[in-house]
């Protein structure tokens, strides 16, 4: 009980329930010295949507997320606070609407409960799901930046990425290809605008795809933490044995979530750049700001300086969480992870790049309707007519943060990467 301490906002209920069912997984290897009981409360609290209430800060990530797992611990016992059916009650309360019987814990169990890194691995599970939806929107994004900046196709032709065969090159390009399919916006050959495009849409696939190679990298650890006993001691009945150890240490789940945020990080700087060529178009092939009559209009001028700002606080947040240390426990617990401020961090770095993806959607359809939409290619011209449904081309200036908020929900409710890939199949 004395180790629910945190403070602050409360988790999402999401994070909570992956925080639930990582916990009784890790339990469930059978090596934490737990009753099957411990892990069935676990699950009835899930299938009956018991969500304690969890403060997000707290924990130091070793040993393990204690804080933040004594607070999902509480409830299972009769005691802290719980969201059931949509009011916050007490645990006693909570589990008696629920009809599920409180645990009376026994030797093991309450440390067993706690000594774990379910509370960052649950964040980053749930993150690492939204990069990878994200970094296929920003493919559709760029692929609509490109046809309005009237790019290069021939800069993602197949052998280009061949000779450098990055897994994650290949794939994005593959992507832009098929979004831009049968587009006659953009330009090859001797009908090009540019010699060389700039390198924010030119290195669209070394970009995009060392972003992919890092969420690969991220899914790999991740994948092995949510399948491993992080508990201290740990039980091994074969042997007769109970061994002290150290897995409940967060340093691996820390140092990929940092790398994350580093991906995410780039991903949306590399937009805002695309961003700033549309509404500063230095080729005269788009109006300044992307409207008519500038003098008269400021138009999207604003929506870049929007974009810099969201790209300017993740290079703050992506200073890496896990190269920081202070000892705790009288110096006994001497150097700990941070893994969960890592995992905080990057979860905000995502919301704010899926900002940054839905502004550079607002620009990138605003600068195509100079040219002729009838012209784009099979993903971008669903992307483009799917905005519209939600905002119109901005012919004079009025209020921008409504277009805006409704270009970034389609972007985070994954709706536009949806519309596309029905029609035209599965992007990589």
């Amino acid at each position: 009980m004395s180790h629910a301490c945190g403070v602050g906002k409360p988790f999402n209920k999401d994070v909570v329930r992956a925080m639930m069912l990582l916990r009784a997984n890790s339990l469930a290897k059978g090596l934490s010295g737990v009753r099957p009981i411990v892990i069935n409360t676990l699950i009835k609290m899930l299938n009956k949507g018991v969500h304690p209430i969890i403060p997000s800060q707290g924990s130091v990530g070793a040993s393990g997320d204690l804080a933040p797992l004594a607070h999902m611990a509480l409830v299972m016992i009769g005691l802290g606070k719980a969201e059931y059916n949509g009011d916050i009650l007490s645990g006693k309360e909570t589990m008696e609407k629920a009809q599920i019987k409180p645990l009376i814990l026994e030797s093991k169990e309450g440390i067993a409960l706690i000594n774990g890194t379910q509370t960052m691995t649950a964040i980053g599970v749930l993150t690492l799901f939204d990069a990878y939806n994200l970094v296929r929107s920003a493919e559709i994004t760029a692929s609509l930046s490109i046809e309005a900046l009237r790019g290069n196709i021939e800069q993602f032709d197949e052998d280009i990425q061949k000779a450098r065969p990055h897994q994650g090159q290949i794939d994005s390009a593959k992507n832009i290809r098929k979004i831009l399919f049968g587009s006659e916006l953009v330009c090859k050959g001797s009908n090009r605008i540019r010699v060389q495009d700039p390198y924010s849409f030119r290195c669209i696939p070394q970009v995009h795809g060392a972003v992919r190679n890092s969420l690969n990298h991220v899914k790999e650890v991740l994948e092995v933490e949510i399948n491993s006993a992080t508990d201290n001691p740990l039980i091994f009945p074969d042997r007769g044995e109970i061994l002290s150890g150290g897995n409940f240490h967060g340093q691996p789940v820390a140092i990929i979530l940092d790398f994350l945020s580093i991906a995410l990080s780039q991903l949306g700087n590399i937009a805002e750049r695309r961003i700033d060529n549309l509404v500063n178009c230095r080729d005269k092939i788009l109006p300044p700001a992307l409207v008519e009559e500038r003098g008269l209009n400021s138009g999207f001028m604003l929506t870049q300086y929007l974009a810099a700002s969201l790209v300017s606080e993740n290079k703050v947040l992506s200073h890496p969480a896990s190269v920081d240390s202070i000892p705790t426990s009288a110096g006994q617990e001497d150097f700990v992870s941070m893994g969960t401020i890592a995992a905080r961090k990057a979860k905000e770095i995502l919301r704010n790049v899926e900002k940054i993806i839905g502004i550079e959607l607002l620009c990138a359809c605003q600068a195509i309707d100079f040219h002729n939409p009838s012209k784009m290619g099979q993903g971008t011209k669903l992307a483009h007519s799917l905005l519209r449904e939600k905002v119109s081309k901005l012919e004079t200036d009025r209020v921008m943060a409504p277009d805006i908020e409704k270009a970034i929900e389609l972007i985070k409710t994954y709706k536009l990467l949806k519309t596309v890939e029905n029609s035209i199949g599965k992007l990589i």
